[in-house]
């Protein structure tokens, strides 16, 4: 019977005692270990997203974009110049393509420094239908003549996420468009004594505001979106612009990706010069591809 009760006493002993161990055990540290496992694997998870909150990122491209163009250039004497319509008036495609190129540095979870390159190069022949005047001359009408007009945007941008989660960020930007602009007409007569040209060239920096937003919409997929606006006038300049991108990202292998996109910018610059003085309107909007790679180590995102 002694054996008996201490093949009984003996397993419950031990059993109260680990049940005392693991009652002593505190709310508190269970809470940490679960927090800290639930971190843990949340970090686990983004690490796999290679293309997500990485430090630095590349992207370079092409733009299709759809044109819309004016430019009134006139003389300080007080001679204004037409108005012209560059599709219109001067010949110039509507749609072209471009290369674009961009780069990102996320300096911390909540702040990032963004660069973004734009060049665009047109020129066009016509014969014109109506008298043109630009500059110092004027156009006659059934004149030939040669157009061009060269573009150039350098954009910088600091952005701050002010709603930073693992899945999703909301913030806001600020930046400026700087805006390096050439345009030009030439006469093209039969002698070289009849040719004349004109040109007029400027540098606007139009500061902007803005919103955007980035999501991880899957493993490989994610959703990134701006838009920005601002007006401004510096000595002699004095412009206003909206922009507005909207893009998927595809996450092709490891840390390189694919982007289509859509962007748009409106730009409108006046501009008074020592010897002439121009109105500058262009609009475009159009389609992007893009490759991005990204590198560098994941920033740490929370929950809370």
């Amino acid at each position: 019977m002694k054996k008996l009760f201490y093949l009984l006493i003996v397993p419950f002993y031990t059993f109260i005692l680990n049940a005392q161990i693991v009652a002593e055990a505190t709310p508190k540290d269970s809470l940490i270990a679960v927090e800290n496992n639930t971190i843990n694997l949340q970090n686990e998870t983004l690490d796999n997203l290679s293309w997500h909150g990485r430090r630095f990122k590349v992207t370079a491209g092409v733009f299709f974009p759809t044109n819309n163009t004016e430019v009134e250039v006139g003389s300080n004497n007080g001679n204004f110049g037409n108005l012209i319509d560059f599709e219109k008036d001067l010949g110039f495609k509507k749609n072209t393509n471009s290369f674009t190129a961009a780069f990102e540095w996320r300096i911390s979870r909540r702040s990032r420094l963004g660069t973004e390159y734009f060049y665009l190069k047109r020129t066009a022949s016509k014969t014109l239908q109506k008298e043109i005047e630009f500059g110092d001359h004027t156009y006659p009408i059934d004149a030939r003549v040669a157009a061009f007009m060269n573009n150039e945007i350098v954009r910088v941008t600091y952005g701050y996420a002010i709603i930073s989660k693992p899945k999703y960020e909301i913030g806001a930007l600020i930046g400026a468009h700087v805006l390096l602009g050439d345009v030009g007409l030439r006469l093209e007569g039969n002698t070289q004594a009849v040719e004349y040209r004109d040109n007029f060239d400027f540098t606007a920096p139009l500061p902007d505001l803005g919103l955007w937003g980035e999501f991880v919409l899957g493993r490989k997929v994610g959703l990134y979106a701006n838009v920005n606006y601002f007006a401004i006038k510096i000595n002699d300049v004095d412009g206003r612009l909206w922009s507005y991108n909207l893009s998927v990202l595809y996450n092709v292998y490891k840390n390189f990706s694919l982007t289509a996109g859509y962007t748009g910018l409106n730009i409108r610059v006046d501009v008074e010069k020592a010897r002439l003085n121009g109105f500058f309107k262009w609009g475009y909007n159009g389609p992007t591809l893009a490759a991005t790679y990204s590198f560098g180590g994941h920033v740490k995102f929370y929950k809370h």
